[in-house]
Formats: C-alpha cells, structure tokens, sequence
C-alpha cells in the first residue's frame, strides 16, 4: 500500500463485512516524528493525519486514486494519543459511483468513537 504517511501506522487487518463495510484496524507508530511536535509530552495523532489515513484506506479498498473534493460532518470525538490508544478500528462504508467515492467514516478505539466524518473524493 502506497502512502504519503511514511512509516506513520501499519495496517494490521482487514475486512469487508456482509453489510459491505470495510472494517481496517491499524497501529499507529509511537516513534514517528510527527509525535515529536504535536506535541511535545502530549502526542496527540494529527486530525489531518486521520483524515490522510482515511483516503488511503478507501484507496486500497477500491484499487482507485483519489483525490478529496469534499468534506462535511467531520466531528473529532476524542483525542486519541499514540502512547493510550495505538490501535484505532476504521469503519468504512463506501458508495462507489462512476466518477465520484464517496466515504462515511467511523474511527474507534475500544469503545470510544474518536473520529466520524462524511467525505467525497474525485477519481484521478
């Protein structure tokens, strides 16, 4: 899997679920260098990061380049910090149209719901 976020989290498992959701858990990477500066003694996992994290995913699920054109209801939930909570669960409910993705996004740790998003991204 190609991704922007080098060495940023590790895809641990996946799963397309008979509702048709994909369901990716991954592990973020304590060591990374971005913790190093948001922020120092408190890492906190970028939202922009979160948001990165989501595209790519939806882009190994559907073997599609993507490029986000659109996002709504992005509501952060919790703060989810590398060190607490490296395991993140990401549901992904994709609708796929001709030239359109469009993604309905639920990030979780155990059972805290951290991140909930609608987005729409351009295939490229």
């Amino acid at each position: 899997m190609q991704t922007i976020l080098t060495d940023f989290y590790t895809l641990e498992t996946q799963e397309k679920t008979e509702s048709g959701s994909f369901i990716a858990n991954i592990k973020l990477n304590q060591a990374h260098d971005i913790f190093n500066g948001h922020f120092p003694g408190n890492p906190v996992t970028p939202g922009v990061c979160m948001m990165q994290i989501v595209k790519e995913l939806t882009e190994e699920f559907t073997g599609k380049k993507l490029f986000l054109k659109s996002a709504s209801n992005v509501k952060f939930m919790a703060i989810i910090n590398p060190f607490e909570t490296p395991y993140l669960r990401i549901q992904l409910d994709i609708n796929e149209g001709e030239n359109e993705v469009k993604v309905k996004n639920i990030t979780s740790f155990g059972e805290t719901i951290a991140l909930k998003m609608s987005v729409n991204y351009t295939k490229i």
